[in-house]
C-alpha cells in the first residue's frame, strides 16, 4: 500500500539576509510545495521531474528504507520557470518525513525541522533554515538563530509573479562579503518586531531598507516588473515587496481589507502579471489514505 506525503513551499515576509546575522524573519506556508509517494519496492528507488540532488541526500543521509519515492510539485505553480516558493526545502523536508515515518517515528515540526535544517544546508551550501521551518511548522512562523515560534496574525497575501527566476545562493555570498552590516541587520529587527501589529507598513519598510542595502552592495535587488507590482500595491492601499532575494521570482502583497487586494489582483491581470493561486497552509503531513469503497456483498 503506497503512502503520500506533502511538505508546503514558503513566501517570506520580512527579514531576508538579516535572518542569516541572526535576526528575526517572519515567514509563512503556502499551498504550492512538494508530495512524495511512496510504494513497496524491494530496494530504495528515487524518482523526481528534476534534479534528484535534495531528494537523494536527504533519503541517504537518513538511511531511507527500501520504497519507491516519487517525487512530485505539489500544486505547482503556473509559471515557465521556478517561482521562488522554497522547493529545494520542502523536498528536503517532505524527504525527511517520509524516511522517518516509515521508520515507525510520528517527529513532531520541531524534530523534523532539526533533522531537515542541516540536510538542506549542506545540500545547497549555504541558508538560514528560515525556508525548511515554514514548510516544518506551517502557518505563519518567527524565526531566529534556528529557532522557530508559531505567530498569530492574520494575512492574507497576494503573490505576484515577476517573470524571471532568480538563484539564492549567489546574492547570498555577496551580501555576506559586506562588512558593514550591524546597522542593516538592527533595522530589519525593528521592521520584524513591527509587522506583528503593522503587517501593511513593516512589508514597505522592509522594501525600502533591502533596496538600500543592495545599493550598498551593488546587488541586483529591484527590477521594472518588481518595481511596477510595488507601486500598483501603493495605489490600491497597500505594499508589496519582492519575497525573498529579490531581482525576480515573486512579489507578495498586503492589503488592509479584500476588495482592495481583489482591485489589485485586477490590475496587476491587466497589465500582463500573473497572479498566483497562493493560500496559507499547516506543516508537512502525511495524506490520510482514502477510505477503500465497499462492495455489494450480493
Amino acid at each position: 500500500m503506497s503512502r503520500v506525503f506533502r511538505a508546503p513551499g514558503k513566501l517570506v515576509l520580512v527579514g531576508e539576509y538579516a535572518v542569516l546575522d541572526g535576526a528575526p524573519a517572519v515567514v509563512t506556508a503556502v499551498n504550492h510545495g512538494v508530495a512524495c509517494t511512496v510504494s513497496p519496492a524491494p530496494e530504495r528507488r528515487i524518482e523526481t521531474p528534476g534534479d534528484d540532488r535534495f531528494a537523494r541526500t536527504t533519503l541517504e543521509t537518513l538511511d531511507a528504507p527500501p520504497g519507491r519515492y516519487q517525487f512530485a510539485d505539489w500544486n505547482p505553480s503556473p509559471t515557465a520557470t521556478k517561482a521562488g516558493l522554497g522547493g529545494s526545502a520542502a523536498t528536503v523536508v517532505c524527504a525527511t518525513l517520509a524516511a522517518l515515518s516509515l521508520r515507525g517515528e510520528h517527529p513532531r515540526a520541531s524534530t523534523l525541522f532539526r533533522t531537515a535544517e542541516p540536510i538542506h544546508r549542506a545540500a545547497q551550501g549555504a541558508g538560514s533554515g528560515v525556508d525548511v521551518a515554514a514548510s516544518a511548522w506551517g502557518g505563519v512562523v518567527w524565526f531566529q538563530d534556528g529557532e522557530a515560534t508559531p505567530l498569530e496574525v492574520e494575512i492574507r497575501p497576494v503573490v505576484v509573479w515577476s517573470g524571471r527566476s532568480v538563484r539564492t545562493g549567489p546574492r547570498v555570498m555577496t551580501y555576506l562579503q559586506w562588512r558593514d552590516r550591524t546597522r542593516f541587520v538592527a533595522s530589519a529587527t525593528e521592521i520584524s518586531h513591527r509587522f506583528v501589529s503593522d503587517p501593511i507598513g513593516a512589508l514597505g519598510a522592509s522594501r525600502r531598507l533591502l533596496e538600500e542595502m543592495a545599493n550598498a552592495v551593488g546587488l541586483s535587488y529591484r527590477t521594472p516588473e518588481l518595481d511596477h507590482i510595488a507601486t500598483l500595491a501603493q495605489e490600491h492601499g497597500g505594499e508589496a515587496k519582492p519575497s525573498g532575494a529579490g531581482g525576480g521570482d515573486c512579489a507578495v502583497a498586503l492589503f488592509p481589507d479584500l476588495d482592495a487586494a481583489g482591485r489589485f489582483r485586477e490590475v496587476c491581470l491587466r497589465a500582463g502579471h500573473t497572479v498566483l493561486p497562493v493560500q496559507l497552509t499547516g506543516g508537512a503531513h502525511e495524506v490520510p489514505a482514502s477510505p477503500q469503497p465497499v462492495r455489494d456483498a450480493g
